[in-house]
């Protein structure tokens, strides 16, 4: 099969590492990839978003299989552009999407199905958003509406901080027109994790779950970021907690998507906050999670390319996936300065070094080749994401973190406590 990954993050990174593993892939494109990708598929320099561009190249070059790895490509409606030509394609239409691209939609579907969230408000108008932090007070939390990099949450301990999130979002435009409109939630306390799964438009097949790091520094300290780290599977998604949230959670959605004439087709990513009253969902992502894929695909042992051309052309039903007993665990290396203002250029050596040591694998975000031979140069906020199996929690965390080590970046830093929930 010839297949396109669309986007050039560490996730598609991970998505063609795990594609080239099938024995159906006889050629791997990615569009535009990034200096790691290169290594594993051919290149295309066309964004993302370009979706004539990408439309061309796939009906061109004969693909049989469009991977669409970003929201961003999700939200600009490149899967019904390739049906529209007959195209295959993993990730859902514009209209499915709308579960991740406007919160506002997914606390609407959350609420009209019976599927527990916390309770919350839609804004448009910032006085009448300021208005009710205050009524409420805090912790409370600020969404902007839609897409906005993973940086568009704010988790406010005082109201003085969640009014400025609303001020940020909905009178500084910091988030252009994600912001315009804010969902206002109440906080909920409790152990945050991840729970993915491959959905036809009618079954819904459960994939894996991890735990993500969304703050910056140690200790959940600092701004959200798009992820500093994650490990697979979570400790805390037992089994019968999984059956749980299948069939209060994403079963009903799947099914009220469905008769609602946009059916759900790719992997629908729960966020989960478990509370002392169970799960509750915190948000909903329509594509694979970033770090989290690059620990959970480390894991499966089944052909990656045929689940997701079954998930694509439907049958999950009679589905079934193997997974590795080992543990995941990936350490997001990231440029000084991120989630803020970060330079660009930097020398990155001794990846190879770290991809050397036992059961460590290094995917690639913000990377370009560099003139030096075996050297890259950093071209992103996030940059590498150093991930490794071990047979325990603490031995992938003591491997993942030995391939931090190797890596020779004084421009880069990471998170030292990735993996401290499970380690508790």
């Amino acid at each position: 099969m010839r297949i396109l990954v669309v986007g050039s993050g560490g996730r598609e990174h991970a998505l063609v590492w795990a594609i080239a593993g099938s024995p159906l892939a006889t050629d791997i494109y990615c569009a535009p990839g990034n200096a790691g990708i290169a290594e594993d598929a051919i290149c295309v320099d066309i964004a993302a978003t370009d979706v004539p561009a990408l439309v061309r190249f796939a009906v061109k070059e004969r693909i049989d299989l469009v991977v669409i790895g970003p929201e961003a490509a999700l939200e600009a409606g490149l899967a019904d552009a390739l049906a529209a030509e007959s195209v295959l394609a993993f990730g859902p239409s514009k209209a499915a999407a709308a579960i991740e691209t406007s919160k506002g939609y997914m606390k609407d579907l959350c609420a009209r199905v019976g599927v527990p969230t916390a309770d919350y408000r839609r804004f448009t108008d910032a006085d009448k958003a300021a208005a009710y932090v205050r009524e409420r007070g805090a912790p409370i939390v600020v969404k902007a509406d839609g897409l906005a990099a993973g940086k568009g949450v704010v988790v406010a301990e005082t109201v003085e901080e969640a009014l400025a999130a609303v001020d940020a979002c909905m009178r500084d435009a910091a988030f252009g027109a994600a912001g315009a409109e804010v969902v206002i939630e109440e906080f909920m306390a409790g152990e945050e994790v991840s729970f993915f799964a491959l959905v036809d438009g009618e079954d819904a097949l459960p994939f894996a779950s991890a735990q993500d790091h969304k703050r910056a520094f140690d200790g959940d300290q600092g701004p959200n970021t798009g992820g500093m780290g994650a490990y697979s599977p979570a400790p805390a998604m037992t089994p019968a907690l999984e059956q749980q949230v299948l069939t209060e959670i994403i079963e009903p959605i799947v099914a009220a998507m469905k008769a609602d004439g946009r059916p759900f087709k790719g992997v629908l990513f729960a966020g989960l906050m478990l509370t002392a009253d169970g799960p509750k969902v915190v948000e909903f992502n329509a594509r694979f999670g970033d770090p989290e894929a690059q620990s959970i695909l480390t894991r499966l042992r089944s052909d990656f390319l045929t689940a997701l051309v079954v998930a694509a052309e439907g049958g999950l039903k009679h589905f079934d996936l193997r997974w590795r007993d080992e543990t995941a665990m990936t350490v997001v290396m990231a440029t000084n300065g991120y989630p803020g203002p970060y330079g660009a250029g930097s020398l990155i050596r001794g990846v190879a070094d770290a991809e050397a040591l036992p059961g460590v694998t290094v995917f690639h975000a913000g990377t370009r080749q560099s003139t030096e031979a075996g050297a890259y140069e950093a071209a992103g906020g996030r940059v590498l994401a150093v991930t490794a199996l071990g047979e325990t929690v603490r031995e992938a965390r003591d491997r993942a973190y030995a391939g931090v080590a190797a890596i020779d970046w004084p421009d880069g830093f990471c998170r030292t406590d990735i993996g401290w929930r499970a380690l508790d």
